[in-house]
């Protein structure tokens, strides 16, 4: 199914074409459901404490979650306490929100969230359907002075001080169809109106450039242990991934010189041990995400690759000097809030 809506989204395919009405529609409601909250007319849920969504215009993975862990890590250098929000997308608890630590179960609460918890030491909530809700749980328990949501571009019920749209440098926008037609779930021109447009990778759109570094394959059943890729040379290995855009990772794996079997996943897909347990003994490679979700029958012959964005150094100052403008803003807010407390 996700390759027959990969061929007619980001290929020439008629049936792009035959849904083509069905596109327009959706672009017309997301835009006037926007309209309405931007103009006050649906309410949105305002933090006391600077919200930075993080998010795409378009279905799949694009990059999102290294930029989320990025910033989180860029925040803290600086001082800031920062705590993440992210869906849980999959994630099968019975009430939300959830917090998120490192030895949650993503079965529960997502891969995603997990793998935030693991790579930072902020607070990580997973949101369910209520974005909104999280967040301010966020802040009221977890003691944070600034929000990160990973994803939510198009969650308006959560009030956003900084928008941060990232592209995939590689399929961009497909066939700039909205969905069903195409894989956006915005129109292109939505982008004018974000503070910043992050490309990942090389591309013709325009943006400030990023670029995801893998890092050392770890061990799956002792994240202690670190590899080289060039011990991976002297045989073919597995490339096992479930994430948005799979081809990005076995294309990563391929430029060190490694020998890939490919086994593509729909994104967020639940490994089950013998998905994982081929009959031979070459190694497995596979991305962070998908590891989290194996941890628990790891073998000794199953590493996975970290990532980490790379961007600018102008960016993170530009970065920085709009979040601190929010920061004062947030941080008079609440000292009238005090001062008319103290008087009634």
């Amino acid at each position: 199914m996700q390759q027959q809506l990969e061929a007619i989204w980001y290929g020439n395919h008629p049936m792009g074409t035959c849904l083509a009405p069905a596109g327009w529609l959706f672009a017309a409601t997301v835009t006037l459901r926007r309209s309405l909250y931007r103009m006050g007319v649906l309410a949105a849920t305002r933090l006391p404490v600077p919200v930075i969504v993080i998010g795409n215009i378009t279905v799949g993975g694009s990059g999102k979650t290294p930029l989320v862990l990025w910033a989180a890590e860029l925040l803290a250098e600086r001082g800031y306490r920062p705590g993440i929000v992210s869906r849980g997308y999959r994630g099968q608890a019975k009430q939300w929100p959830q917090q998120v630590r490192p030895d949650s179960d993503p079965a529960m609460v997502g891969d995603e969230p997990v793998m935030l918890a693991r790579r930072t030491e902020c607070p990580v909530v997973a949101a369910g359907p209520e974005r909104a809700a999280a967040a301010a749980a966020l802040v009221q328990h977890s003691g944070c002075d600034v929000v990160l949501s990973d994803d939510g571009l198009q969650h308006f019920p959560l009030a956003r001080d900084v928008e941060i749209a990232v592209v995939d440098g590689e399929r961009c926008f497909g066939n700039g169809r909205c969905l069903p037609a195409g894989p956006l779930r915005e129109p292109v021109a939505r982008l004018k109106s974000v503070d910043f447009v992050v490309v990942n990778g090389e591309s013709s759109v325009s943006g400030i450039p990023m670029r995801l570094q893998a890092g050392a394959p770890t061990s799956l059943s002792d994240p202690g242990r670190q590899a080289t890729f060039s011990a991976f040379r002297d045989t073919p290995v597995h490339a096992v991934c479930g994430i948005g855009n799979p081809t990005r990772f076995f294309r990563q794996l391929e430029s060190k010189g490694l020998e890939i079997i490919a086994h593509r996943y729909p994104d967020h897909y639940a490994f089950q041990p013998e998905e994982v347990n081929f009959d031979d003994d070459f190694p497995l490679l596979m991305t962070e995400k998908d590891a989290v979700k194996c941890m628990r029958f790891a073998s000794d012959r199953m590493w996975y690759v970290p990532v980490s964005a790379v961007l600018p150094s102008t960016f993170s100052a530009d970065f920085l000097k709009v979040l601190e403008r929010f920061k004062m803003i947030a941080d008079r807010s609440g000292a009238r809030r005090q001062k008319s407390n103290s008087v009634s």
